[in-house]
């Protein structure tokens, strides 16, 4: 059989986006609404999914599933990914700070979004790679190191939203420090069996805001 053309995967790439409409809708209730924000349908429509994942399941990469991606990794589902930005709301003229980098998918989301994205990831040969294919995309607006995102990364603090891509058992202190009064923090809470899709934001005055959306699971944030 003859390889995919990018008119082959753009189509897929727009069921992809049609399946995460329908899913959202499901899910409504619990989300509180019934469809997400246009601004990151678009973006999950623009990005090559398959460009972020290994050659050896790139064929699976619009079916909305996690998919391994080495080192006992996973890249999360569209529907996960487009949720997280959308409870996020990244916004043009927002720092933006994410912890765990991975191959870069859900950081070109957010870069298409956000004015700036500072990305930290613990394993640097997922660094690389992930640097290599934003630039390959031209994505100038990313910045990448290698370490422990639980610290978060203090010398571009403060940040306007945080997105943490692995799980915590409790919302890592220094986190809630690098989030600007009136920013916003999204990230899978608690142990492996209980973990929920959870929302802070932090008001003018520095008080935090928690609310718990829906059930996850996510692999557990590494700190080194």
């Amino acid at each position: 059989m003859k390889p995919m053309t990018e008119e082959h995967l753009a189509v897929l790439r727009r069921h992809m986006v049609e399946m995460i409409a329908i899913y959202t809708d499901l899910a409504s209730e619990e989300l509180g609404k019934a469809a997400l924000d246009q601004r990151v349908m678009a973006a999950m429509r623009r990005v090559p999914r398959h460009l972020f994942v290994p050659a050896s399941v790139a064929t699976y990469a619009y079916q909305d599933t996690p998919l391994p991606i080495g080192f006992d990794k996973t890249v999360s589902q569209p529907f996960i990914v487009a949720l997280m930005t959308d409870l996020l709301a990244p916004q043009p003229h927002e720092a933006v700070l994410e912890v765990g980098t991975g191959l870069g998918y859900q950081t070109a989301i957010l870069a298409e979004l956000a004015g700036h994205v500072w990305s930290v990831e613990i394993i640097e040969e997922f660094a690389s790679h992930a640097e290599a294919l934003l630039q390959g995309l031209g994505l100038s607006n990313v910045g990448i190191r290698v370490g422990d995102g639980s610290r978060g990364w203090p010398e571009h603090a403060p940040f306007d939203k945080i997105l943490v891509t692995a799980a915590a058992e409790r919302t890592p202190p220094a986190l809630l420090k690098q989030l600007k009064p009136g920013g916003r923090l999204v990230l899978p809470l608690g142990p492996e069996e209980t973990q929920f899709l959870t929302v802070i934001d932090k008001d003018a005055s520095g008080q935090l805001e928690t609310r718990q959306l829906i059930p996850v699971r996510f692999s557990r944030l590494e700190t080194g």
